[in-house]
């Protein structure tokens, strides 16, 4: 999340107080278009989806499915480490050539 406030902050607590699912909220790493590539990353690692309304969805409509799961998730003030995450095996892959792409082509020039 950008910030844990409002609707995502009610959400979770109610979450944690129905025992509906385990989640935690961590604020999303870096800035701009770099924060918007590890939220995909993120999401690739976990099987979940980036919820935005940039790209048309809205937190109030996001159902359990979209979210991404792992086996575990360890979460400090400064690191979140996310361990055997739910992420397809190909789509991880497919993300990691990906990044190596990018790190080629921006090394190369």
């Amino acid at each position: 999340a950008e910030d844990i406030e409002g609707e995502a902050l009610t959400t979770l607590i109610l979450n944690k107080l129905r025992g509906t699912f385990v989640c935690v909220g961590v604020k999303a790493p870096g800035f701009g278009d770099r924060r918007k590539e590890m939220l995909r990353d993120i999401a690739v690692l976990t099987g979940g989806e980036v919820i935005s309304s940039e790209i048309g969805l809205e937190l109030k409509d996001t159902t359990v499915m979209q979210l991404g799961r792992a086996r575990q998730v360890k979460v400090d003030k400064e690191n979140t480490i996310i361990v055997d995450g739910a992420g397809d095996a190909d789509a991880i892959k497919g993300r990691v050539a990906q990044i190596r792409a990018q790190i080629e082509v921006s090394t190369s020039d």
